[in-house]
């Protein structure tokens, strides 16, 4: 019996001992170049934009060239604005995501050299109708001072140098830049629902009505109020959204209210309990849906109508034509006279 045993023991440790060898001789293989070796470059682990720490004290304008728009962030000695030194004030958080994101950008693995297989990483050239994004860091002479096309694929940021077909794949973290209209600083305005007390509308057509609720009340208990007291509602409905329009201000564009060429078609003034007052006059230009914004306050806050009025002063804003609609109602399509 011993003798069967140590036979059985000696054929188990020589079928591990090859099982070990052939292991062994697998992981040789591999290294040897039986398995894919990650690529590599001298500009792996090195930073994309080594001087840029020293370069932003230096920056006129940050560029960015898109397949079919372009735009500028300017610096001014207020701020940073957007498109011109007299622009909108941009976010400075994206601001400042974007200017962190390109200081601390790394190179990473390289990618593709194939011209043709750039554009599958985002990263053919803008101006050429490729699908990258080209951002340009520009100095005090309007000459750009560094330069960079980079593009998303999941959850991986690409990017390359202008005239070069060498890919890389990068670290770091870059803001969003396919919408211009998220880099305008517009969430000024937050008014609540339970805020607003009445509302004042003047219509297209010259008719006017005002709307009124208490404290405390629904969205849908607006009434007509005097001298319209005696008017009836056509539905509870068609009052909440004239009503509490402001609450939703949800600009998609921004112009100097210099350039509007239509005259305003309806005034819509929004009252809070605590005696805020937003005035909005409604434009229907050719290039879109506007509004214009000024606020009144009386009493010991009037601080925030300050802070509206500074943002809003000399501006229009782009809706969507929905809520534009909003601010805009027919007089008749909320009431009936008496």
């Amino acid at each position: 019996m011993s003798t069967v045993r140590d036979q059985q023991r000696t054929r188990r440790t020589l079928a591990m001992a090859v099982l070990a060898g052939v292991l062994v001789l697998i992981a040789a293989l591999s290294h040897l170049g039986g398995g894919p070796a990650m690529p590599r470059s001298d500009r792996t682990g090195e930073p994309v934009f080594p001087d840029f720490a020293d370069q932003r004290a230096e920056t006129s304008a940050i560029r960015v060239t898109l397949g079919d728009e372009s735009y500028t962030l300017v610096a001014t000695g207020d701020g940073w604005h957007f498109g011109t030194p007299t622009g909108y004030p941009i976010r400075q958080d994206r601001l400042a995501e974007l200017s962190e994101g390109l200081e601390s950008l790394v190179w990473d693995t390289p990618r593709t050299e194939d011209p043709e297989k750039l554009n599958r990483l985002g990263l053919g050239d803008p101006r050429e109708g490729g699908t990258g994004a080209l951002i340009e860091v520009l100095g005090q002479d309007g000459e750009p001072n560094a330069a960079l096309i980079t593009g998303r694929k999941g959850d991986s940021i690409y990017a390359r140098r202008p005239g070069e077909q060498q890919a890389f794949r990068v670290t770091g973290n870059l803001p969003p830049l396919y919408s211009s209209e998220a880099w305008l600083d517009l969430g000024f305005l937050d008014i609540h629902e339970d805020a607003i007390s009445a509302v004042r509308l003047t219509d297209s057509e010259g008719a006017s009505l005002f709307l009124q609720r208490t404290i405390g009340a629904s969205d849908r208990a607006f009434r007509p109020a005097p001298p319209y007291e005696n008017y009836r509602l056509v539905s509870r409905i068609a009052v909440t959204g004239p009503a509490l329009a402001l609450t939703r201000f949800l600009p998609i564009g921004v112009k100097p209210a210099a350039a509007l060429r239509t005259p305003a078609v309806a005034r819509h003034i929004t009252q809070t309990h605590d005696g805020l007052e937003v005035d909005v006059r409604a434009y229907r230009e050719r290039d879109g849906f506007f509004i214009t914004i000024r606020a009144v306050e009386a009493g010991e806050g009037a601080q925030r109508a300050a802070a509206i009025n500074e943002r809003t002063k000399g501006w229009a804003f782009q809706l969507t034509e929905t809520d534009w609609a909003d601010y805009t109602p027919l007089v008749s399509s909320i009431v009936r006279a008496p």
